[in-house]
């Protein structure tokens, strides 16, 4: 073989192979165009079912989640339609094939992240509560802020955020406080011996009726005779709030509940005692008579 006919085979090995790298260049940027395609449809397509589902349902934790999955099996059904594309169909399977193996694998190491998931997916479908309702769990009280595949993020009464893990908010009890949007509140006072007590009840529930936030009709405020105390005679005092009811603040209408109360009650004259204590001792400088 001479030089011409090297040379010749030289070029043609190159332009061979240029011609291959030309073309898979090309395929790689059809494949990109089609997977940047499908993340914004996926995203699109989130936006639409969580507005949808957020109408009908009024639940935005299910509504999040559903939306949540079906941009996933979008965004999936993209990338294995690129890697067809590409002529990768046995790879597809491989992908496929060793998600499930993997999973086999490290299933038992992995296994509270799992659970959480699962139990992240149970209080999805179940709604035990909603964002922004008051809940108690383990102790910890607070409002509900999310809810993740993993933990469910609570808001304390004081500022801080904790993050239950799903699992063990399935395993214990949970106390929705706001899950129908109503909360009862109350206290107690004692009323004077010898006052009229009907009218200084039937006093309490009017004052109480024009307190704002406070709720009427079949969950009006109520006066009831509690006990017989020593120096007074104990009512207990309960009233309902809304606490979707956002001009209106539950701590803020409980607060105006008591003064309104302790207000009427001393302008109409009737005696609010406190608790006597009755002290018994020898003062200081007398002598006990039994001393000799």
């Amino acid at each position: 073989m001479n030089f011409s006919e090297s040379l010749d085979k030289l070029v043609s090995l190159v332009t061979g192979d240029l011609a291959d790298l030309r073309q898979l260049l090309v395929a790689l940027l059809i494949g990109t165009v089609i997977l940047v395609f499908f993340i914004y449809l996926s995203r699109w397509i989130k936006k639409i079912v969580r507005i949808r589902l957020a109408k009908r349902t009024e639940d935005s934790l299910l509504a999040d989640f559903i939306a949540a999955g079906i941009r996933f099996i979008v965004l999936l059904f993209g990338i294995t339609l690129v890697l067809r594309f590409l002529g990768l169909t046995g790879a597809v399977s491989g992908i496929l094939a060793g998600a499930g193996i993997t999973a086999f694998i490290i299933g038992f190491a992995l296994k509270d992240i799992g659970e959480n998931f699962l139990a992240g997916i149970l209080l999805a479908f179940k709604r035990p509560f909603k964002i922004g309702d008051l809940v108690e769990i383990q102790g910890i009280s607070g409002n509900v802020r999310a809810l993740n595949l993993r933990d469910t993020q609570i808001k304390t009464l004081d500022g801080k955020d904790v993050f239950l893990p799903n699992a063990s908010i399935i395993k214990s009890p949970l106390i929705n406080f706001t899950i129908d949007g109503y909360l009862s509140y109350g206290f107690k006072l004692g009323l004077g011996y010898g006052c009229d007590y009907g009218k200084a009840m039937a006093l309490i529930t009017e004052t109480l009726n024009r307190v704002p936030g406070v709720l009427s009709g079949q969950k009006g405020p109520l006066a009831l005779v509690s006990e017989m105390g020593d120096s007074s005679l104990l009512i207990r005092v309960s009233y309902w709030v809304n606490t979707y009811d956002r001009e209106h603040a539950d701590h803020l209408v409980r607060s105006a509940a008591v003064l309104a109360v302790l207000e009427a009650l001393e302008e109409a004259g009737y005696p609010l005692p406190g608790r006597i204590i009755e002290l018994k001792g020898v003062l200081p400088g007398e002598k006990n008579q039994s001393q000799t």
